[in-house]
């Protein structure tokens, strides 16, 4: 079987057309993947952020709690 020039430089082109695609496949799948990467570094930052705010709020309940407490001694004590 004989293959002429013609056709294999057809047979060339097609695959480097194939190979474009390809590539464009794999750059779209890279920008997705680097646009989630910079999500989840955003979330984490922001997890933290409220993690960091949050944990004045078991202690304000508990200085509540000895508030509510000493004032009720000292009503108690004040009869």
């Amino acid at each position: 079987m004989y293959i002429s020039p013609a056709q294999t430089y057809q047979e060339v082109r097609e695959l480097s057309k194939a190979v474009h695609r390809i590539e464009a496949g794999i750059d779209g799948v890279l920008n997705k993947t680097k646009n989630l990467r910079d999500d989840v570094g955003d979330h984490e930052t922001r997890i933290r952020a409220l993690e960091r705010a949050r944990w004045p709020l078991p202690t304000i309940g508990v200085l509540a709690g000895v508030a509510g407490a000493a004032t009720g001694a000292i009503s108690l004590l004040a009869r």
